[in-house]
């Protein structure tokens, strides 16, 4: 036994003494033969001291070894918190009072413990020999687990290793942290989005009424939660409200848009609203901050709709009404003036539409150089290559207008020759990845963003000007209406304005959707300009082989819930984009269809063209769902795979529940208006 006293211990004196024993002999013999026998005596005491001494320590650490056993064991049977011993599997081989108490007196020796506690992972505990700890929920009640694991290999038991499981009750510290998670404050910012419109659709008798019903329901419907309520513009509201009431709101789809929408004072316009709120965790003033830039989103998405950040992405709710047309150009004037002092700053300009431009796009581009050249600097258009939707405008431009054709740069032209001290445009669209030239963005911080499509998730990170407006029928409408404020006279040859007419004429399909008075006031400034409807037309002629195509695409279509048309075209052509954009709006032309979708093959992925009447079916909101975006009435989405059965089933899973929630919000409503 380690620590043992033994006759080694006092080698030193018996040497002393046994020189002590020789020299006394040398002098006396009988002297030397008595401290001999002295000197046995002494060893022999000794030796047998020792034994004793031994003996009683190994008695004395026996005694503590079982007195320790014995408190492990009562520590153990009398803990006050449930225990459980298992094997490596799992099986349970031991239980104490309280663990079987919280079973209501189940039958659990030799069962797995995964049939009770559903939050133990054994992979992970057995990763390694430390000790860990974990929560749980047992019985309605948290508790936090702590695992010990003890090898017993060498024990005659045959298992390798036994785990201790024992719960400490936990609820008092999850319900606090559950009362603070839901008393937490969120921001919400909420505006009318067509007040103005809506007063101007309402006789004078009755818009202090309509005012006040606004007001009231407002109020009312965010006072039932607790909430503090405070209108600070004519058409604008700040709500603060607890966490947890945030959820029931967001639970029922931020109805408080229905209960708006149905005020009726005679307002031949419903009232519409949009919401941006804050996330949790913030502190006021980034709430406040994050509150705003989703109420921005909102607008921008042609209001009615609310609009949540989840981490790095949002959440939209809403969003079923068309955007309404707003009939003061205030804000056009404020923008090109806004663009010619930005133009003027700036050594060059580059404008850049999306990848596979159309015609609204590169007319677009079209009318921003004209207003660039305007102002006596330096632009260019990016523009990697042509396709079949842009060909007869780009053969036309090369043949009337050399040096403005000599103006477009590919990619890499654009990339090496960008400063800091460019300006950026990009027009027709506002997302990043979907940009010609997405790197382009990073070679200066002076970008502008002018677009007519409802702003998504993904946003050109701080633009300094920005002009989203979902009400307007393209992109070429909103730059007609700025040129008219950006110079004395809009220059516009011939061909550009042939050019910006032919975008007003794509998006609104020869002005039948989409269209308000602004459009033709846009396409009146375009004639007036030289803008001829017969070789706008000559733009859109299709060959033969087109027209071929386009009857194989109706002739693949299927039809989900009586009135949505889903088809497909399986050719990767180079117009197959093209292809499938007129088959969609072709198949709106059958009866009783309120929505199409046509799937096709361009570069190596499958392109979707979604297109709807916009009064039953928002293709935007089904699209969004697969990572798509566009208007209500026209939008596509692309997907990152060449197999048209997993788009399909991709597409028809965001069909079936968009149906789903417009039928889940029905029913409420329903229920709602029931006395």
């Amino acid at each position: 036994m380690k620590n043992d006293f033994s006759m080694k211990d006092f080698a030193a004196y018996m040497i002393f003494g046994l020189i002590a024993i020789v020299v006394a002999g040398l002098y006396k013999i009988q002297a030397g033969l008595g401290l001999f026998l002295i000197f046995i005596y002494i060893i022999i005491i000794t030796y047998k001291s020792i034994e004793k001494k031994n003996e009683d320590n190994k008695k004395y650490v026996e005694n503590l070894d079982e007195d320790f056993d014995s408190l492990t064991k009562t520590a153990i049977f009398n803990m006050p918190h449930p225990l459980v011993v298992t094997d490596e599997k799992g099986i349970i081989i031991w239980y104490n009072t309280h663990f079987l108490n919280l079973f209501e007196d189940m039958e659990l020796m030799n069962e797995n413990i995964d049939d009770f506690i559903k939050d133990v992972d054994f992979k992970n505990i057995l990763k390694d020999d430390d000790k860990k700890s974990f929560d749980v929920n047992i019985a309605m009640d948290y508790y936090r687990a702590y695992v010990n694991i003890c090898d017993t290999s060498k024990s005659k038991g045959g298992r390798d290793k036994v785990i201790l499981f024992y719960f400490v009750n936990n609820s008092a510290y999850f319900e606090l942290k559950k009362k603070y998670t839901n008393e937490y404050p969120i921001v919400v910012k909420l505006e009318v989005d067509n007040y103005d419109e809506a007063m101007d659709s309402t006789p004078s008798a009755n818009k202090p009424q309509l005012i006040a019903a606004i007001d009231s329901t407002i109020r009312s419907y965010f006072e039932q939660y607790d909430a503090l309520f405070r209108k600070y513009n004519e058409d604008s509201y700040l709500v603060i409200l607890d966490y947890k009431s945030f959820l029931d709101i967001r639970e029922k789809r931020f109805d408080i848009l229905d209960d708006l929408r149905e005020l009726n004072r005679e307002n031949s316009m419903p009232i519409t609203l949009s919401i941006g709120t804050s996330s949790i965790g913030l502190n006021f003033k980034a709430a406040n901050v994050e509150a705003d830039s989703c109420l921005d989103i909102a607008l921008g998405r042609g209001g009615d709709q609310a609009v949540i950040k989840v981490s790095d992405n949002y959440e939209f709710f809403g969003g079923k009404s068309k955007a309404v047309e707003k009939r003061n150009k205030v804000k056009a004037r404020v923008i090109g003036e806004a663009l010619r002092q930005l133009i003027d700053r700036s050594e060059n300009v580059y404008v850049m539409g999306h990848i596979n431009a159309d015609m609204d796009a590169i007319g677009a581009a079209i009318g921003v150089l004209r207003a660039t050249l305007n102002r006596n600097k330096d632009g260019f258009i990016v523009l990697e290559q042509s396709n079949p939707s842009i060909d007869n405008l780009l053969k036309r431009m090369q043949k009337e207008e050399p040096e403005t054709y000599r103006k477009i740069v590919s990619r890499d032209e654009a990339l090496s020759s960008i400063k800091n001290s460019s300006l950026l445009i990009l027009v027709d669209n506002h997302k990043p990845s979907f940009t010609e030239c997405p790197e382009l963005l990073n070679g200066t911080t002076q970008v502008v963003v002018i677009d007519h499509h409802r702003r998504g998730g993904e946003f050109v990170k701080n633009p300094v000007l920005t002009y989203v407006e979902p009400y307007a029928s393209s992109t070429c409408e909103l730059i007609t209406e700025m040129l008219e404020y950006m110079s004395d006279d809009l220059n516009l040859t011939h061909f550009e304005a042939d050019a910006l007419m032919s975008g007003i004429v794509v998006d609104t399909k020869n002005f039948s959707f989409q269209t308000g008075v602004r459009t033709f006031e846009a396409a009146s400034t375009l004639r007036r300009a030289g803008a001829d409807m017969t070789k706008v037309k000559a733009l859109f002629e299709d060959d033969f082989s087109t027209m071929i195509y386009r009857a194989e695409v109706i002739q693949s279509a299927k039809i989900i819930g009586g009135n949505i048309a889903v088809a497909k075209f399986e050719k990767e052509l180079a117009n197959s984009v093209l292809v499938a954009a007129q088959s969609a709006d072709a198949l709106l032309e059958i009866n009783g269809i309120d929505a199409s979708f046509v799937m096709t093959l361009s570069k190596d992925k499958i392109h979707i063209s979604g297109r709807s009447r916009g009064e039953v079916v928002s293709v935007q909101l089904i699209l969004e769902k697969i990572g798509g975006g566009g208007h209500l009435n026209m939008a596509g989405a692309q997907l990152d795979t060449k197999d048209f059965e997993v788009a399909e089933k991709k597409l028809t899973d965001a069909i079936n529940e968009y149906m789903e929630e417009n039928k889940e919000n029905k029913d409420e409503n329903n229920s709602n208006k029931r006395p």
